[in-house]
């Protein structure tokens, strides 16, 4: 099997979770798999991280530490930005991990898909397991065989019933939760943190930092019933000033295991640095489990930490770009913020995409009154918003919103709009600032 087969086989379960998400929420079903494989996710050890916004910047974070203190180490993430490789990536020894390879993908696919069809056929599983499923057992295949000796795993969605969830974690982190995919997890906090809090393990330990009052209830009550250390990373938060903390600025001093260090993360704003703590605090914590990290450790891990689409700034042909994933409200307002912070004299274009079920008209009220100028586009997804129906949700923000229905076409408008001191921002959806990212490069 090639590569390019196993992309478009894989692609092809996609549409299933959309289409008939309460048969594929099923833990039970992973599990078959697993137990075919010779269960993968036994043979290293892991940490699951789950949350609405900050779970990736966290994981990459804490990978990046494990590889510096020397651990050959598993990066599991979701979505990816351009290639679906950058969801499984490998550290061996060294903080520069590398994507699963090309031919590597398309073995390993071809062996869980081997296994996925033949449970079918003997009757052992109703149905061909999803896309996520699939590409989780992969991760897990592929990081067995590599001998990893642990793996960070950021959950796809909720985590109660989310594939990741299979695994038993040294240790689990959750990050900040705020309202998304209430198709599938639940219309209020509370409910949304219940289904997160599912990744909490009896005896188990759960790293976290306190926010939304409802969250901080649910999750309390789930960690007591199920008798979990609560390991807080409130201790790894920056004594700053409140106009450096406004920035998000590093880098900054730290006391961090009886020793003070710099912290000097390439990712910007100030939501960053919670998603550091919990980051820092997991490190220390997995000391108690025999992986020995030193405040060394963290301070290089967290500066050559490397992670895509989150503040970045880019630079072609005289014009800058900042690509941002902001996807859901609390996203959307970490973005302004850092607008306010760190570009507060720039005239702003912004280039906007989203899927059909995200808070389009909340999201555009947040961020399009800062935008001289707004170019609406869509995506190659079902899911995706036309750029008319985001024009038409964003009516009440008063923003003159012009529709490019080509992504490409939309980045050459937002260009032939600024002015040379203008910001070009593309934002809205993972998949828009993945296909910037390709336009971009």
């Amino acid at each position: 099997m090639t590569y390019d087969i196993a992309v478009e086989k894989l692609l092809a379960l996609g549409a299933e979770l959309h289409l008939t998400p309460s048969s594929k929420f099923d833990l039970a079903h992973m599990r078959v798999l697993l137990e075919a494989l010779g269960h993968p996710e036994r043979r290293f050890a892991s940490v699951l991280i789950a949350g609405t916004n900050g779970k990736g910047s966290t994981a990459a974070t804490l990978a990046s530490i494990l590889a510096a203190a020397g651990f050959r180490t598993g990066l599991y993430t979701s979505p990816h930005l351009s290639r679906i490789n950058e969801r499984i990536v490998l550290f061996a020894n060294d903080v520069n991990g590398e994507e699963i390879s090309e031919p590597e993908f398309a073995e390993i696919h071809q062996r869980v898909d081997h296994a996925a069809q033949d449970l079918v056929r003997d009757h052992k599983l109703p149905w061909h397991p999803s896309f996520f499923e699939t590409l989780t057992a992969m991760a897990f295949e592929y990081f067995a065989s590599a001998s990893i000796e642990i793996a960070v795993l950021e959950v796809g969605m909720g985590g109660r019933l989310d594939a990741t969830n299979v695994t038993e974690p040294l240790l689990s982190v959750i990050t900040d939760i705020a309202l998304d995919h209430q198709k599938f997890l639940g219309n209020t906090i509370a409910e949304i943190a219940a289904e997160k809090a599912g990744i909490i393990r009896a005896n188990g330990v759960l790293v976290t930092l306190p926010q939304h009052p409802e969250a901080n209830d649910v999750i309390g009550k789930v960690a007591q019933e199920r008798n979990a250390r609560g390991v807080s990373a409130v201790p790894y938060m920056p004594s700053v000033s409140p106009k450096a903390e406004m920035a998000g600025r590093s880098p900054y001093e730290l006391p961090v295991m009886g020793e003070i260090i710099t912290v000097d993360s390439p990712l910007l704003g100030r939501h960053q640095l919670r998603n550091l703590a919990l980051a820092i605090a997991a490190a220390v914590e997995l000391n108690h489990f025999g992986f020995k990290v030193t405040p060394e450790h963290i301070e290089r891990g967290i500066r050559e930490t490397r992670w895509l689409g989150r503040l970045q700034s880019i630079e072609k042909e005289g014009q800058q770009y900042l690509l941002d994933v902001a996807h859901n409200p609390a996203g959307a307002w970490a973005l302004r913020s850092a607008l306010s912070s760190y570009y507060e004299d720039r005239p702003l274009v912004f280039v906007y995409a989203a899927l059909r079920d995200k808070a389009i008209a909340e999201m555009a009220d947040i961020l399009f009154p800062l935008a001289a100028h707004v170019v609406a586009t869509t995506l190659a997804n079902p899911r995706a918003a036309t750029p008319e129906e985001i024009r038409d949700a964003a009516t009440r923000t008063g923003a003159e919103v012009i529709c490019r229905p080509d992504p490409a076409e939309a980045l050459r408008a937002a260009k032939d709009l600024a002015d040379s001191k203008a910001l070009v921002v593309v934002t809205g959806s993972i998949y828009l600032v993945g296909e910037a990212l390709q336009q971009l490069r």
